[in-house]
């Protein structure tokens, strides 16, 4: 039975022992430890913050690059529609151009024409006249190759005036 039981010296002897690693480890083990664990506590919270801030960085960065995103397509747009419209207004302006150039030359050709046909109308008096003389010219001799067809020329030429005037009165 003395396995089982310890002799009462030891018993005190192992309390002894037992108060003193008791007392050591209370003044100097346990705050060490207790103090690693804080700090291990402390690093491990100070982590988490971390991270957590970090995160919200991210999502703050991540709203930030959409919101950029958003703006870059804005801006897109709207450059988009400022060359859409200065493309209209060049085309706009060039069409009005044409339309200008094409009337200008539509005149001057209207212009052309009618002095191209002045002066044909007038070569063709020139010429009515010219032949209109040589024809006049040509009766005028054969009817007038004798004396007799010329006093009858004056006379009737004579008859006609003054029958006008007896007219106009």
């Amino acid at each position: 039975m003395d396995l089982l039981i310890p002799d009462s010296g030891l018993l005190f002897w192992m309390g002894l022992v037992f108060l003193v690693v008791l007392f050591i480890l209370w003044k100097w083990g346990f705050p060490v430890i207790v103090n690693m664990t804080n700090e291990r506590k402390a690093f491990i919270d100070e982590s988490l913050r971390k991270a957590h801030e970090a995160n919200e960085r991210l999502a703050n960065i991540q709203r930030e690059g959409e919101s950029i995103l958003q703006e870059a397509r804005e801006k897109q747009a709207q450059i988009l529609k400022e060359a859409t419209e200065t493309r209209d207004a060049i085309v706009e302006k060039a069409q009005g151009k044409a339309r200008e150039e094409g009337a200008r030359l539509l005149s001057e050709a209207k212009a052309e024409i009618e002095a191209e046909k002045q002066n044909a109308i007038r070569d063709i008096r020139a010429q009515v006249a010219e032949l209109s003389v040589l024809i006049a010219e040509k009766v005028v001799r054969e009817n007038l190759s004798d004396d007799k067809k010329q006093m009858d020329l004056i006379n009737r030429l004579l008859d006609e005036v003054t029958g006008d005037r007896k007219n106009v009165n």
